[in-house]
């Protein structure tokens, strides 16, 4: 099984985009706060339709409350700002990845805990800004499943 962290995620259909996308693939959601958006958005719960149910989902307080859950996992930070290209790396089960707020990333400080072969790129245009955050977060598990086989631990 893989884990999603959206730090600080803003839009609540991407939000529900990926609840739905969690439900399919056995992976497991985490949100940090602060949201900005409450947990039963009608946006958010429409874009996930009933998938909630099937979700296993944990709410963080913070970046730092987030992490504790995760010692002994390989992390990985999805950004526009990465190096190593996404496509690159052989994920294991068990791996973490972290994505930053639709309108700014992931902050400097979180980013830079990171070493850099574990800030992962998805490959544009060079004139583009960035890809939709449950755009994303599907191409990174998708990839990550499909390299182990498409297994979900259950």
């Amino acid at each position: 099984m893989f884990h999603i962290i959206l730090h600080q995620p803003e839009i609540p259909p991407n939000t529900g985009n990926i609840i739905r996308l969690c439900a399919n693939t056995g992976m497991q959601l985490h949100l940090v706060k602060p949201l900005g958006f409450p947990l039963q958005d009608k946006q958010m719960i429409r874009a996930g339709l009933d998938y909630h149910e099937f979700t296993r989902m944990k709410v963080h307080d913070s970046w730092s409350d987030c992490c504790q859950n995760f010692q002994g996992h390989r992390m990985f930070a999805i950004t526009t700002k990465g190096q190593q290209r996404y496509d690159e790396v052989r994920f294991l089960a068990g791996d973490v990845f972290l994505f930053g707020s639709e309108s700014c990333g992931l902050p400097l400080s979180v980013l830079e805990s990171f070493p850099e072969n574990h800030r992962l790129r998805i490959p544009m245009l060079a004139t583009s800004r960035s890809l939709n955050l449950s755009n994303a977060v599907a191409i990174m598990a998708y990839e990550a499943w499909r390299q182990n086989d498409f297994l979900t631990g259950k």
